[in-house]
């Protein structure tokens, strides 16, 4: 009998099941989103709704004519988008001259709140003092101090060492915080002890050991200090209005008042495109800084 294999039409091999129908696969039920998630969405719909709205209407009301900012019903989108109210504002006030002195003034504020509280955080952190617990306890007692309290004191001790209208009297009293102190004081007591022991036996002295091995493990919680404190004081305007007289010395808050016009008779289209232009430099800083921010508020959790 011949060896020759029987020609059977295909190339399969014998223990294929390549003719074989195909076997259905099992139909597989996609679960809805639970009741909880679908409710941690509309509640974080409805935070953004309210976060974003003003701002939305703000820039809306910015590029619409003086005449349809008063339009009943209001309409959200600008009928004729309008960029003259931007024009407006550069003429009416001196933009150049205010961004300059509050940055000179938020700048300055952030880079002595960190530098402060990265000192007094790693004292209340790291050494032992008497009477450290109370007077850190009495730092925390004065962030439940409003400003308002203690602007009148202030002021006199502005007055006595002849600082009065000047942008050294919104920068120092500035300068010392007890948000910063704690919120630093808390970041050192997350870096372990060890650093500080290995740098001991090599010889170096306690300012050493702060300077070489804790401030650049300190970075972060420190960029949120300075970016924290840039977003606050870029916007403050209840001090400046106190501290400070002449139009030279006004900060951006200070000069966007000037827009509104004798007994509130400026243009509306024009005071909201000031305010639109202010938010740009807060808004620039936080897209910059948000991953060192995020980062620097996490970092606790994952040590």
């Amino acid at each position: 009998m011949s060896s020759q294999t029987l020609n059977t039409g295909t190339n399969e091999h014998p223990g294929s099941t390549a003719g074989l129908p195909a076997t259905p696969r099992p139909y597989r039920n996609r679960r809805l989103p639970a009741a909880g998630t679908v409710g941690r969405y509309a509640a974080l719909a409805v935070a953004a709704a309210l976060t974003l709205g003003p701002v939305l209407w703000t820039l809306s009301t910015s590029l619409r004519t003086p005449s349809e900012s008063f339009n009943l019903p209001p309409s959200f989108l600008p009928i004729n988008p309008d960029f003259t109210a931007y024009r407006e504002v550069f003429k009416q006030i001196n933009v150049g001259l205010l961004v300059l002195n509050s940055a000179l003034v938020t700048g300055l504020i952030a880079l002595g709140q960190m530098a402060s509280a990265t000192l007094a955080g790693y004292a209340f952190a790291r050494l032992d003092f008497r009477g450290k617990n109370a007077i850190f306890s009495l730092v925390l007692a004065t962030m439940m101090v409003p400003v308002q309290v203690t602007i009148v004191p202030v002021f006199m001790l502005i007055r006595g060492m002849g600082l009065s209208d000047t942008l050294l009297a919104l920068i120092l009293p500035a300068i010392p915080t007890a948000f910063g102190t704690f919120l630093m004081r808390q970041y050192f007591l997350g870096l372990p002890h060890d650093f500080a022991e290995a740098a001991a036996l090599d010889g170096a002295g306690p300012w050493r050991i702060f300077r070489s091995v804790y401030v650049p493990l300190a970075v972060p919680g420190m960029a949120i200090v300075g970016i924290l404190a840039f977003n606050f004081h870029w916007n403050e305007f209840f001090r400046p209005l106190i501290l400070t007289i002449s139009e030279q010395n006004f900060t951006l808050p200070l000069g966007l008042v000037t827009l509104q016009g004798n007994l509130g008779t400026g243009s509306i289209s024009v005071v909201l495109a000031g305010v639109i232009l202010s938010m740009l430099p807060a808004l620039v800083v936080f897209i910059f800084g948000q991953r060192t921010l995020r980062e620097g508020l996490t970092a606790g959790a994952s040590k």
